[in-house]
């Protein structure tokens, strides 16, 4: 029985990992789409001796970059803080608790 749950657990969280996965995947392409067709808009519309390189036509790139590096981030590598294995930790922590709670209205 408890091997089928733990079956269960690690599913639903492969699950929950591909889901983020793709996620990031999504939000990866939609940035360069974007940003290309933004440069695109930027260097047709350049005015007679403007430059293409000014702070204005990358500052989304840049700014929407350090969101999506923070995704990748949070989707590919351990948390700095919570560090490796926490969230099995407090998994096997909510549920010896919520036994405790039981075993003690028995």
């Amino acid at each position: 029985m408890e091997n089928s749950f733990n079956e269960e657990l690690r599913l639903e969280k492969a699950r929950k990992k591909v889901k983020e996965i793709k996620g990031f995947y999504k939000h990866l392409t939609a940035y360069i789409i974007i940003n290309i067709v933004f440069f695109i808009i930027e260097a047709v519309n350049l005015k007679e001796g403007e430059s293409f390189f000014q702070w204005g036509t990358f500052i989304t790139s840049v700014s929407w970059g350090v969101g999506l590096f923070f995704h990748w981030y949070g989707v590919f590598k351990p948390g700095i803080i919570i560090g490796k294995g926490w969230e099995e930790r407090k998994i096997k922590e909510l549920m010896e608790r919520e036994n405790n709670n039981k075993k003690q209205w028995e």
